[in-house]
């Protein structure tokens, strides 16, 4: 299953498609897909995060 993680609050789940509304900040957000897709952190069947791709995926304006 893919991870998606909020661009706002930073919020992480698991979840086929992203949804409309984060759970967790509770407003309409953008969603990266965050998942693990290199052997480096564990491939796609691990369940992991790709640690770089969730460090850039916070917007500059915060």
């Amino acid at each position: 299953m893919t991870v998606w993680k909020c661009n706002k609050c930073g919020n992480t789940l698991d979840a086929v498609t992203p949804p409309e509304t984060c759970p967790s900040c509770k407003e309409k957000c953008e969603f990266i897909d965050v998942t693990c897709y290199i052997p480096e952190c564990g491939g796609p069947d691990s369940g992991n995060v790709n640690p770089q791709v969730f460090q850039e995926s916070y917007k500059s304006d915060k």
